[in-house]
């Protein structure tokens, strides 16, 4: 009878835990699980569920129920967060489901499904990312690998690239991202590109990129990617920032050699820049306008503050007490341009140099600069002509060249753009325009051209008699331009010219060099800094086969010098003096010990001695029995121990 209550008992009981169970199916309640209010926002719910996933997550929770808890907050999570879910349950109780969460947790919101759809990482998990979880600040600065390797690559030839790879779920990644907004808008404003890499999304990328681990902070800069190792401070990465750019890029100038620095234009072809200011090195924001303009000007830096740029400071009037900037072309007594002010903002930098990115009369060293000084033309509004003269190279300033250059000093037209180009350098560019008479020979021309195509069909006349800077050849020209304003046929000559060659291009060898170095140091930092995890167990089976090669070899050495002692034999003299003194007493019992180097153990054969020297006799061990008597005991023994000496084994004797 007792059997029978106890078993209604836990029937009841049963039904009991199962109508409980409908029940609290039936009533479920996101916003009871995640512990928000109905009129919760997104970020409170989405900051509910975060902390909610890392206490209940059974990775970390070992509590048996946490694996149940852990999906109602999951559950719970995508309801909320999806805005027409969400609408459903505020209205109707439901979320637009046909069956209660009960039911579906037991077949579709196992644990093992979400497991299978999260990544996880050193820092807890994530989610698959998607628009409704991203960081609203890093938005604007998500790339993808397409917009990577068109753009941000090609574009970091130009200003260097600032990237963050984070991921959801990182917790080192939200206890940066204060460090991180304040660098982002500091380092923007100065023309820094920035970018931000989801690991979770873009995964493609991130392996590209060699970032295994998140959050990680990388610089590119001509292509090239380098990372952040130190801590996530503001100091650290602007100065990582000013490390990816090259050492050379601004030049100290002093008293010394400013005069030498601005005459480098003969030699370079650029216009020269000069930044006055009190700071003891230039300025990131002056690095950074150097990088971005370095194919077009030269930089340096003169620290004003500094004993021994008293000189060039006076030479040129400088304000000491504000930063001034001066653009230096041909003449190097004057800057062609100057411009001072208290805190220079970048645009108003960019603006001023791309004003005065070319020399008053450039030399053509290259077709790409052909093209940017003398532009195909476009239409008739559009008309750009190019002077162009033709002048034998010389070491020093000649006096054509200066007449030259003080005409295009004198120029207002912007339809009109002076360039001059060294014969001897380019023979055939030359000998198309000029005339095939000997009065040219050795001497300056001047040609006036239009391009019509990019294939190099140009129209141009050039002066009739050789430029030899007198007033009447300045004359002669100013009389050709004014006369082309109102009638472009005065180009009647047609010619096809052929491309410039890059006079300022590195030799082949240089090339080489520097792209081996290149290569060297990219394959250097992969290997053994940027990836070092990546190759520790590379190394570490580098280093174990190393290790056993030599300890295989120096054990081997041991032995073989240890097998040379035992093999070998001393003198006959030696062999019958130790001999004749073994000779008198034998050992009566048997010893385990290793017979030394010159020494033959003889061992009387007796019935003690029988069962240890024959009966149990090791594998791979033989024993020489010599049966001897009284009489011829004495000459066999000797003899016979000269005979036997080299064995290692056991001589035993029998009377």
């Amino acid at each position: 009878m007792e059997v029978k209550k106890l078993s209604i008992s836990w029937r009841f009981l049963i039904v009991l835990i199962l109508v409980l169970q409908i029940l609290s199916a039936l009533d479920f309640d996101p916003y009871r699980v995640l512990g928000v209010s109905r009129t919760a926002s997104q970020a409170d719910i989405k900051k509910a569920y975060k902390k909610l996933a890392r206490e209940w997550h059974p990775d970390k929770n070992k509590d048996p129920g946490a694996e149940d808890k852990f999906i109602q907050i999951s559950k719970a999570y995508e309801i909320l967060s999806n805005e027409e879910k969400r609408s459903n349950y505020d209205h109707y109780g439901d979320a637009g489901e046909n069956q209660g969460y009960q039911k579906q947790q037991q077949r579709e919101y196992r644990f093992r499904h979400f497991h299978e759809n999260f990544y996880f990482d050193e820092s807890f998990f994530h989610f698959p990312f998607n628009s409704e979880r991203r960081d609203s600040v890093d938005e604007k600065y998500l790339l993808h690998f397409s917009h990577y390797v068109n753009e941000v690559v090609p574009d970091s030839f130009r200003k260097p690239y600032l990237l963050k790879v984070t991921s959801d779920w990182c917790f080192s990644c939200i206890h940066i991202e204060p460090v991180w907004k304040e660098v982002v808008q500091e380092l923007e404003a100065l023309g820094v590109g920035i970018g931000v890499v989801h690991a979770g999304y873009e995964r493609r990328l991130a392996r590209h990129l060699g970032a295994h681990s998140t959050p990680s902070i990388l610089g590119v800069l001509n292509g090239k990617v380098s990372f952040f190792h130190n801590a996530v401070v503001r100091e650290n990465l602007r100065q990582f920032v000013e490390s990816l750019l090259p050492g050379n890029l601004v030049e100290k100038v002093t008293n010394k050699n400013y005069v030498q620095f601005l005459s480098g234009w003969q030699q370079d072809n650029k216009p020269h820049v000069l930044l006055f200011d009190q700071m003891p090195v230039a300025p990131l924001p002056y690095k950074l306008t150097a990088f971005a303009h370095k194919d077009y000007l030269s930089f340096g830096y003169v620290h004003v503050g500094l004993r021994g740029a008293e000189e060039v400071t006076r030479q040129y009037n400088v304000n000491a007490y504000a930063p001034t900037v001066l653009i230096f072309k041909e003449h190097i007594s004057k800057p062609a341009d100057v411009i001072q002010a208290r805190g220079m903002k970048k645009q108003v930098i960019d603006d001023f140099i791309t004003q005065n990115k070319y020399l008053l009369a450039a030399r053509l060293t290259s077709q790409k600069l052909f093209h940017e000084l003398c532009p195909v033309k476009r239409s008739h509004r559009q008309r750009k002509y190019c002077v162009v003269l033709l002048t034998p190279e010389a070491t020093k300033l000649s006096k054509p060249f200066e007449a030259f250059l003080s005409f295009a000093l004198a120029n207002t037209q912007d339809t009109v753009r002076f360039v001059h180009v060294h014969s001897h350098r380019q023979q055939e560019f030359a000998s198309t325009l000029l005339p095939d008479t000997d009065a040219f020979q050795g001497k300056s021309a001047v040609s006036i051209l239009e391009r019509r195509t990019t294939g190099g069909r140009v129209v141009y006349r050039t002066l009739e008699a050789p430029w030899t800077g007198s007033d009447r050849d300045k004359f002669t020209l100013l009389g050709y331009l004014d006369q082309l304003r109102r009638d472009p046929a005065l180009l009647s000559s047609e010619a096809v010219l052929p491309d410039l060659t890059d006079e300022l291009a590195p030799t082949l060898l240089l090339r080489w060099l520097s792209s081996a170095s290149d290569y060297l140091s990219g394959c250097w930092d992969s290997a053994f800094h940027d990836n070092w995890r990546e190759m520790m167990p590379l190394l570490s089976l580098v280093f174990s086969a190393l290790f056993i090669l030599f300890g295989t070899v120096i054990v081997q050495a041991f032995s073989e010098s240890s097998d040379e002692r035992e093999s070998n034999p001393p003198d006959k003299e030696e062999v019958h003096e130790k001999a004749g003194k073994a000779e008198p007493s034998f050992p009566k019992e048997n010893s385990s010990k290793i017979p030394k180097k010159g020494f033959v153990e003889v061992t009387e054969l007796t019935d003690v001695t029988y069962t240890s020297n024959l009966v149990r006799l090791r594998p791979g061990h033989m024993n020489v029995v010599l049966i001897l008597s009284d009489p011829t005991k004495t000459s066999l023994l000797q003899k016979f121990a000269l005979e036997v000496y080299t064995f290692t084994g056991r001589i035993i004797k029998r009377r």
